[in-house]
């Protein structure tokens, strides 16, 4: 693995991220091991995955609205600083990388079509401008031509606009990929992408960060008492 953990040790901040429940997590419990080539991120709105991810990308040198690390532009500044504050164990250095975030990804389009019509501007990623295609059809453009084996790619809620078939799509591709040497850190809220095989799963909560099977997450036990009974689910949570 190119990122082996992390640790928080302390956290002088006095912002919102203090009282995240990731942050109280990580200054309370054991670094966060990343020993596999899959690793998940998984909890409710408002856990601070998201905000986890991003500092662990900037820690990495990467751009805090996403890219490559020679994305160096940005447009409005709400990166958090828990990085400052990580402590990151690495074991060797990526051949490549790249921070995809569901959010910045327009703004990240741009860049590249900023960057394409500079004088002696390399072209976009697959040699086509993102913003010429589907939303869908663009975060794939980016899976196709900019992740490789050997490198290390942070993705937050990559699934975002992808259909189900998509998906599955990005599934088989990080699976092979990982198998062929890459490492992924993944937040995402699609039960479908936690089923790649052999994936670390680490699910946030109130109660702290704790190791869960695909069996175990809420989200998956969730869509599945839906999928099990969608009509009885529906009137239950409708009160009919």
């Amino acid at each position: 693995m190119f990122l082996r953990s992390i640790r928080l040790r302390d956290y002088p901040g006095h912002s919102y991220i203090r009282d995240l429940p990731v942050t109280r997590a990580l200054l309370s419990g054991e670094p966060m091991l990343f020993d596999v080539p899959v690793t998940f991120i998984v909890g409710e709105n408002g856990s601070g995955k998201s905000t986890l991810v991003e500092a662990i990308a900037v820690a990495l040198g990467f751009n805090a609205e996403g890219g490559s690390k020679n994305m160096n532009f940005g447009t409005v500044n709400t990166a958090s600083d828990l990085h400052s504050s990580l402590e990151l164990v690495r074991r060797r250095k990526p051949r490549d990388g790249y921070f995809f975030r569901a959010e910045t990804h327009y703004n990240i389009a741009s860049e590249y079509d900023r960057q394409a019509n500079a004088r002696g501007g390399m072209p976009p990623p697959g040699g086509k401008s993102l913003h010429a295609m589907s939303h869908g059809e663009s975060v794939f453009q980016i899976i196709e031509h900019r992740f490789h084996s050997f490198g290390l790619f942070i993705l937050d809620e990559p699934e975002a606009g992808l259909s189900p078939l998509r998906q599955l799509a990005l599934l088989a591709r990080i699976h092979e990929l990982a198998a062929a040497g890459a490492q992924f850190i993944i937040a995402p809220h699609s039960p479908v992408l936690l089923a790649v095989p052999d994936a670390r799963i680490y699910q946030i909560s109130e109660s702290g960060i704790a190791a869960m099977t695909f069996d175990e997450c809420e989200n998956v036990q969730l869509t599945r008492e839906f999928l099990g009974d969608t009509g009885e689910f529906v009137a239950e949570l409708l009160g009919e």
